[in-house]
């Protein structure tokens, strides 16, 4: 009896990247890269594992412990696999506190686990584009990292027609809802988990956890109105608010430099974790099809706070998923035909020619910095050019043993189907 094979799918949650896959994916991160090392962005990376404390102090022990995977190594220290990048990044700063070149922009792409139930949009396993400026209080970091996000979607073709970044401050929301309800700190936090349910639960139960926490009709009335006004209408009616004023700064500053087209004010951008402080944002795909949250971020002035005593450096930065960055790009079909661009020679075989001279070819293709590659295995003719074709090879060199003794090669055109014969004298100025 044969043994049970083993099962050909990935781990629930994960991917696997097959070539093609892999192309699509390094194309767009280095869309990423260049859009964001043209704004003096800095790439750094952290480790894989980190101490579970840090998640559990963040968040809390039942959120990092739920959702992380985590287990206890060989000596007894309870380490997670990093589920996300932003305590990775304080705790960075955090040790060379003192060494480093403020403000701080810098970016990474690395890959997180994170225990949760696979949905669209959303994997257990996934790559997270972080952008980041420390050592800035003021809106100025704000409008930097938002303006970040919004050169990054346009280095792939998106216009504001595609997607609107949707900004909040969280501290201009506290100070409304305490005002609207008559309540303190404590009471605005809980009606801002509230709100950002809004849009994930029927109106009914929004509006019986709003009476559950106190509030009557004619204050949830108001907070509805929020909703449908335009920053300056809502910091009107706070206007000695610190939230309010940055707000007021932010876009007075994109309505000058024209990126308001893409943003818009959003008095329901709360973003649930309780480390933000100052301005929030959201951005989102407007395509009907669509129409969520990619990803977002804002001000979380304290972070840096749990690893260095009696420290104040301000932080400001979004995370983006790679799965719903391919999701938009697929949805608006900005992803150009990465496959047959640039030139990729094939270098065909016979039998009659030594193996050397095949290998010498390519060589010599590769110090002209063309991609050159010598076909291994069978020799039929038919086969190499039915590999070269679903290689997506640009061309194909074909040299036989009259070719090898007169220091000539054919040159087949894969897409146009022409075919030139050449001295191997002439191969540099050809693919030049």
């Amino acid at each position: 009896m044969c043994a049970q094979l083993i099962s050909t799918q990935p781990y629930k949650g994960t991917r696997d990247f097959y070539p093609d896959d892999m192309r699509l994916r390094n194309w767009f991160f280095g869309k990423i890269r260049s859009a964001l090392e043209l704004a003096s962005y800095e790439e750094y990376n952290g480790p894989m594992l980190e101490s579970l404390d840090m998640y559990i102090a963040k968040s809390g022990e039942e959120i990092a412990t739920k959702q992380t995977y985590n287990f206890a190594d060989r000596g007894g220290r309870m380490v997670a696999i990093r589920p996300e990048m932003t305590p990775s990044v304080a705790r960075i700063v955090a040790a060379k506190l003192g060494e480093l070149n403020y403000p701080l922009k810098w970016f990474s792409i690395p890959n997180m686990y994170r225990y949760e139930r696979p949905q669209h949009g959303r994997l257990r396993e996934f790559w997270q584009l972080n952008v980041d400026i420390f050592g800035c209080d003021t809106y100025e970091a704000d409008l930097d990292v938002i303006e970040s996000a919004i050169s990054v979607m346009r280095s792939f073709g998106a216009d504001e027609t595609m997607f609107k970044v949707r900004i909040n401050n969280r501290r201009f929301f506290n100070d409304v809802i305490a005002a609207v309800c008559n309540t303190g700190a404590e009471g605005a936090k809980k009606v801002s988990k509230v709100v950002d349910r809004k849009g994930k639960v029927e109106r009914e139960s929004y509006e019986k956890d709003l009476f559950e926490l106190g509030l009557n009709a004619e204050q949830i009335a108001k907070i509805d109105a929020l909703y449908t006004m335009n920053v300056h209408e809502a910091t009107a009616l706070c206007p000695d608010s610190v939230g309010s004023q940055e707000l007021v700064s932010l876009f007075e500053m994109l309505e000058r430099t024209g990126l308001d087209k893409y943003c818009v004010f959003d008095f329901g951008i709360i973003r649930g974790l309780d480390y933000y402080t100052g301005t929030v944002f959201e951005v989102f795909d407007e395509a009907p099809e669509n129409n969520r949250a990619m990803f977002g971020g804002g001000r979380y002035d304290n972070l840096v706070g749990m690893f260095a005593k009696n420290a104040k450096i301000s932080g400001v930065g979004y995370g983006m998923g790679d799965v719903t960055l391919e999701d938009f790009l697929r949805t608006h079909d900005l992803i150009p035909d990465i496959y047959k661009s640039g030139v990729k020679v094939l270098v065909t075989r016979f039998d009659d020619v030594p193996y050397e001279k095949y290998l010498e070819l390519a060589q010599s293709l590769r110090e002209l910095g063309v991609t050159a590659s010598v076909y291994v295995g069978s020799r039929k003719f038919g086969k190499q050019i039915d590999y070269a074709v679903k290689g997506h090879y640009s061309h194909v060199l074909i040299m036989g043993a009259s070719e090898a003794e007169s220091g000539t090669v054919k040159v087949k055109n894969l897409e146009t189907r022409e075919e030139s014969t050449l001295a191997l004298s002439e191969l540099a100025g050809f693919f030049k």
